[in-house]
């Protein structure tokens, strides 16, 4: 039973480093974008109204609005 459980960590830990690595890979190719200003701008601003449009979409959806 204790190689079940050492086994089931050991999945844990490669889940969890594949999932860093491939986020690794993902924001290095954001990297050059923030050399300048106003592609910075652009990348943040579009993360930033992503986010807002993704919870107004789950705000609605499972209708929590208030008004």
């Amino acid at each position: 039973m204790a190689d079940f459980f050492k086994n089931v960590g050991r999945y844990c830990s490669y889940f969890i480093t594949i999932t860093l690595g491939v986020l690794y890979v993902f924001f290095q190719r954001f990297v050059p974008l923030f050399q300048r200003p106003v592609s910075a701008i652009a990348v943040i601003s579009l993360l930033v109204s992503s986010l807002i449009f993704i919870g107004f979409t789950l705000r609605a959806m499972l209708g929590l609005n208030t008004a």
